[in-house]
């Protein structure tokens, strides 16, 4: 197995005590990035309220008043729902 990430040129590793435990230290740092990486994608709870903290303000104005554009959207998909159950029973 060759390794020229640590600079050494002959693609040899790192030879020295010093240049192993700095190599150990580096990837010790870039599993840790890798670990954390990927608990934050996985972060399931978390995706969920950062999408229900965007869509609340999405919807609501900064003094956390419904927004007169989603009101008048309820409000007319509950009458058209009305009118369909109504259009049904008679």
């Amino acid at each position: 197995m060759t390794n020229t990430a640590n600079g050494n040129p002959n693609g040899s590793g790192p030879s020295t005590p010093a240049e192993i435990e700095a190599d150990i230290v580096r990837q010790r740092e870039e599993l840790a990035d890798t670990v954390s990486a990927l608990q934050a994608k996985l972060d399931v709870k978390a995706h969920a309220r950062a999408r229900a903290a965007s869509l609340r303000q999405r919807v609501t104005t900064d003094s956390g008043r419904p927004r007169p554009v989603v009101v008048a959207g309820a409000v007319g998909a509950a009458a058209l729902a009305g009118l369909i159950v109504w259009r049904r029973l008679v």
